[in-house]
Parts: structure tokens; sequence; C-alpha cells
């Protein structure tokens, strides 16, 4: 009898490790209901068994989408490799067959072992338990996978579960998955084989995965694909148990594949005969033993690793060390979890449930936005926003002033130098009047600043208009900030602010309309610094007279002016006199029009931010609130859907969690190692 040279879970007999030819029930026995494992087996299901239900019902409560791995013995192979002759074999029941794919689904098959002789089928699927037996199981899941995958030849990831609970069968759960095809039948998707492998690797990827692959013994393992599949997620082999199929069509070379191991099979080989045609389970394990017991090839197989008794024993084994491995880590997993899910749970909006706490909120809510307001805009503390530029508000408004300030000054109609001394003769010409000479017609003072006015007047309203967007998205961000938990609320606060908004941005464009229309209406100032520049102006003159009346000098350097030409001056020898001067005055009380716009709109701008803040919010939410579109503080109570689908799946999550923390601590006590 040969070996394979691999150390194996059944090289090493435990108590618990007995052969099929020594004593196995079905040979003996004549009972059709006679266990498939040894009597001694059957007592290893009882320790186990406790384990692998505290698992299943891991696997029922979903605990695998909170991202919490659970040990799972995955069945792989590729189309046709006999994968479903294997479960048959060991859960003694009928699947369905037929051409193609039969497996559309993750197909989780739950054996247990049962005590009453009247076995127990139903199908678990879409959160129904459908009921059925031995005889139309095959149909059934037929069905199930209709109704899941549609009644193509499509495949679903939604998993079918199988629960067989049958007298003699060995405490199991498998998932079985879609066999592995590359080329797509008639009905089949042209990604079919992506779509399957996309399935498979994300069962077997998991280190907690146990990897059952199911090899044809009529093919060259290295060229099968589950292997490939397999090994790129275990390339030690150390989690990968293969059973070999149809040794009776293809015995000559056996031996030597599973000696050799080409393929690294980390957890040994099984190689096995499955039933074939009408053989009852109990005959197709007679004829089985009798194969490898008698068959000149086969029979240099060592025993330990040949039948269907030895798998169902070794899958048991695997299973009951991997659970014993993995609990203790998903007790932790779990509790941290759920330690996670309660703080965040405890972070979620207060749920109101009184009009008297509503108020009591919104109260709360609006002093909070208020003072919040005050910091950013009106005292410059930027504690609460250290990161976010936009926010420090104060300084931004600043930066927004010097910037009006400064296109002020630098617009054409602030050009000291520009036209100069031609707009004012043509104004002068036009306010020629009935006087005595060289007395300067306020008229064409007037002209000139009102051509000025006129020029700028489109450069506060624009100020306004940008100052008012800016200090909208800050409100805005500050009220959405303190309501985001009120849905109702942040409704209402939003289209307050943005009408409050509105107002003040219409209050402040015709104020600012208004000093424009000042500033055309008349001349006044009782700023000193405009006589002493003009009079510092009105001391170039003489020098500036001289030079132009000097027929041999073309220009000259002229104070606050630059380089001023001389040719189209002296077209106008007797106006010349009080252009200038009107020149001087103009360029002085201009400097005064400018600095008096921006210091009054930061003036306004400071006094209507206090009024926003501290008098018109308040008022406008409460308005709103209580007004047709608000419907009244008591809808305070009512959640946002973003809250209410978070504290939805939240308190599901939690009540999962608990549930399965209270699955491991009934069975905390019964963690053994089943390998002793």
């Amino acid at each position: 009898m040969g070996s394979t040279g691999k150390q194996t879970y059944s090289d090493t007999k435990s108590s618990s490790d007995v052969d099929y030819e020594e004593s196995s029930p079905e040979v003996v026995q004549e009972d059709p209901h006679a266990p498939l494992v040894a009597p001694i087996v059957a007592s290893f299901n009882d320790r186990i068994r406790p384990l692998l239900d505290a698992v299943d019902k891991l696997r029922n409560l979903m605990v695998m989408e909170e991202g919490i791995e659970l040990p799972t013995i995955v069945v792989v192979g590729d189309q046709s490799s006999g994968k479903s002759s294997v479960l048959e074999s060991l859960a003694r029941i009928s699947l369905p067959r037929g051409q193609g794919i039969c497996t559309r689904v993750p197909l989780v098959v739950r054996l247990q072992n049962h005590t009453e002789p009247e076995p127990e089928l139903s199908l678990e699927y879409k959160g129904r338990v459908v009921h059925t037996d031995e005889l139309h199981v095959a149909g059934a899941i037929s069905v199930a996978t209709d109704v899941i995958a549609g009644n193509g030849k499509g495949i679903s990831k939604t998993p079918l579960t199988l629960v067989v609970k049958k007298k003699g069968v060995p405490d199991l759960t498998m998932v079985d998955l879609p066999g592995i095809t590359r080329v797509p039948v008639h009905g089949q998707p042209e990604n079919i084989y992506d779509q399957i492998k996309d399935i498979i690797m994300e069962y077997i990827k998991p280190e907690a995965s146990i990897i059952l692959n199911v090899l044809s013994a009529t093919v060259d393992f290295s060229t099968c694909e589950s292997i490939r599949m397999s090994q790129s997620v275990d390339k030690t082999g150390e989690r990968t148990l293969a059973v070999v199929t149809k040794s009776d069509k293809s015995p000559e070379g056996l031996f030597e594949k599973v000696t050799a191991d080409d393929v690294n099979i980390g957890l040994g080989y099984v190689c096995v005969r499955n039933r074939v045609g009408d053989e009852t389970y109990r005959e197709a394990r007679a004829e089985e033993a009798r194969l490898f017991e008698t068959h000149p090839l086969l029979s240099k197989i060592d025993k330990s690793i040949v039948g269907i008794p030895v798998l169902a024993q070794k899958l048991m084994m695997i299973q009951a060390k991997s659970i014993d491995r993995s609990l203790p880590d998903i007790d932790k997993k779990i509790n941290d979890k759920l330690s996670q899910s309660l703080s965040e749970f405890r972070k979620l909006p207060r749920s109101i449930s009184s009009t008297a706490e509503a108020l009591t909120t919104f109260m709360r809510i609006i002093g909070a936005v208020k003072e919040a307001l005050r910091k950013i805009l009106l005292r410059g503390e930027f504690h609460e926003y250290p990161d976010e530029k936009k926010m420090h508000c104060t300084a931004r408004l600043v930066e927004m002033l010097n910037a009006f300030s400064d296109e002020l000054h630098g617009c054409p109609e602030s050009d000291p130098k520009r036209k100069f001394l031609i707009e004012e003769f043509e104004c002068l010409e036009e306010a020629k009047e009935i006087s005595l000479p060289n007395f300067l017609p306020r008229t064409a003072f007037l002209s000139i600043l009102q051509s000025k006015v006129n020029g700028i007047s489109s450069i506060p309203i624009a100020f306004i208009d940008k100052l008012w967007s800016y200090v909208e998205e800050v409100v805005i961000a500050v009220l959405m900030s303190h309501v985001e938990d009120y849905y109702q609320l942040q409704l209402s606060t939003r289209r307050a602010g943005l009408n409050l908004i509105e107002k003040m941005r219409e209050k402040s464009m015709k104020w600012v309309m208004e000093v424009i229309e000042m500033e055309k209406l008349t001349d006044y100032t009782c700023n000193p610094e405009f006589l002493k520049d003009s009079n510092r102006l009105m001391c170039q003159k003489e020098a500036f007279m001289r030079e132009v009346n000097d027929t041999s000098r073309f220009r000259m350097d002229l104070e606050g002016f630059g380089w001023i030409e001389f040719e189209n001056l002296r077209q106008f020898p007797h106006l010349l006199d009080q252009a200038f001067d009107l020149r001087m005055r103009i360029v002085a009380y201009w400097k005064v029009v400018l600095r008096r716009l921006v210091d009054l709109m930061a003036l306004n701008l400071r006094l209507s931010l206090d009024n926003l803040v501290n008098k018109e919010l308040e008022m406008e939410i409460v308005n709103e609130l209580m007004g047709p579109h608000g419907n009244g503080i008591e809808r305070l109570m009512e959640e946002s859907p973003a809250v209410a689908t978070k504290r939805g799946k939240l308190t599901a999550t939690v009540k999962k969690l608990k549930d399965c923390r209270e699955i491991l601590a009934n069975i905390r006590g019964r963690i053994t190692n089943c390998g002793d």
C-alpha cells in the first residue's frame, strides 16, 4: 500500500480517526439509514455540532456583511469536475443535473446528523423557508435558483441555503460555487467566466476560508482553472484540500499525481469514486471500497486518503480546527465592531419627542448659530474653523475692502493725467456765461465730478453684490452645520438665510446708490486734506503757465502728474488758467470722494452684519418656521432621511452584533481543541 508522502490530518490517527474498511457501518449494516461515518466520528460530531451551529447562526445573521470573516469550506472546481457528485455523496441526496452550469448561485449546504429516522430538508433564500424532501429537493433547488438568478442561464451572488438534517450525515457546512467555464453557451452572458471568477474569489480570498478543490482524475491538475484560482490566494496551499473524482475512469498515474503533488495541496488529497447510474449510496460506497482495495493501480494509494467516508472525516476535522482557531478572533472582531457601532449610535442626534423639547432645541440652536456668527463675522475668532480660510471672515472682508479701494484708485477716472486739461477745456467752453472773467464756474466742476462718479458707479455696486454673496456662503454654512441633524429645520433655516441675505443685499444696493447720487449732487468736505492737497498742487501754476507760454518748451514734469505734453494745451490760451485750477481742485477732491466711498462702505458693512446677526436672523428664521412653508416647531421632531436611515442601519447592526455576541457567549465553555 503506497503513501502520498505528504503529512495530512489522517496521517496521524487521533481518537476520532477510523478507517472506512475497519468500521464503516455502510458495509456491515443493512439499515438504509446507516451513518456515512463511523460511530466514533458521530461522537466527534456531538462535540463540534455546537460550534458549527454557532458559526451557521452567525452566517444566517449576515455577520459577514459587517466585515467579519467566518470559517467556511468553499467547494470550487472546473465545470463537470464532479463537484455536485461529491456533495451528493456527502449529503446522500440528489442535486440538480444537466448540461452547462447547474450551480448558478452560491449553494450553502448545511449537513446535520439527525437522530430521527426521517430526514428533514429545507431551502432558505430571500427571507423565506421552503420545506422539501429527498424526492423533490433537486426540483426545489432549481425553482429557488430561478427565483434568485432568473429563468435563463445567468448566475447571481445571492446565496441559497440547503439544510439537510439526516441520520448518519457528517456535521458540515459547505458553500458550493458555480463550476468554472470559459466558453459561454447559448443564453449565458459573454462575460460568464469573469462573473464566476468574481464570485469564487470573493469566497476563497478570506484567510478563514478552507478551499475544497474538486479535481477530475481525467485531467492534468496543473491545467485546472480552479487550481490557478486557489493558488492565487493560497500560495502555500495550507488551506486547500483536493478531492479527486472519477478515479475509476482514469486510474493510470493517479497514484503518482497525488504522491508528487505538483500543484502544492497543503491539506492533502482524497481520492473518491462517486455514485454511478442508479446505484444506491450504500452500493456506491461498497463499490468504492472494493475499487480502492482490489484495483491493481488504485490499491497502491494509502487508505488514509481514499473514500467518501475519509473525506467526510477529514472535512469535519479541518472544519473543527478552523472554527476552534477562528472563534477567538471572531469574538474580538464582533466586540470591536459592536463598540464602534455603539459609539456611532451615541453620536446621532437625540430624537425629539415633545413640543417643549423641540422648542428648547430650537432656541439652543439659534443661540449657537448667533454666537458662531458673532465670532467669525464680528469678533474675528476662528478657533472653530482653524483650517478653513473662507471662514476667517474679518480677514477676508478686509481683503475685499482693500481690493475695492485698489480698484477705485486704479480705474481710468482716478488717473490724474488722463486727458490732462482737455476735459476741463470742453466743460469750460460749455459753462461760459455773462460774468466777470477768471471766476471758476461751479457748474464746470460739478459736471466733471458727475462724469467721474458715473464712471465708477458700477464698482461699488459690484462690490456690494460680491460682498453679500460671500456673507451668504458663510451664513448658510454656519446654519447648516448647526441644523444638519434636523431635516425640517434645514429646509426652513436655509430658506430664511437666503431670504435674509437677499433683503440685506437689496438694502445695501439701495444705500450705495444713494451714496453715489449724493456724491454727484454736490461737492463738500470738511477734510483738511483737501485744502492741503489742492494748495500744494496749485503752487505749480505759475511755473506751469510760464513753461506753456515758452514756445521753446514742449513738456514739463508736473508733481503728481508726471510729464505733461504742451502741444494740445496751447490751443486754448484763454482757458488755460481756469482749466489748470479746475484740474487741481478735481484731483484733490477726488481723493476725498474715493476715501469717503471706502470708509462709508466699511461702516455700512459693519452695521449691516451687526444687524444681521443680532436682530434680523432670528426673526427671519422664526417667521419662516412658523409661516406656511415651515409647518411649526413640531416639524423639528422629524429626522432627516439620512439620519433616519443611519439610525435604522446602526440599530440593526447593533442588534445583530449583540445576538452574535450572545451566540458566542453561549458556546464559549464548549470551545475546545478538537484535535486533542
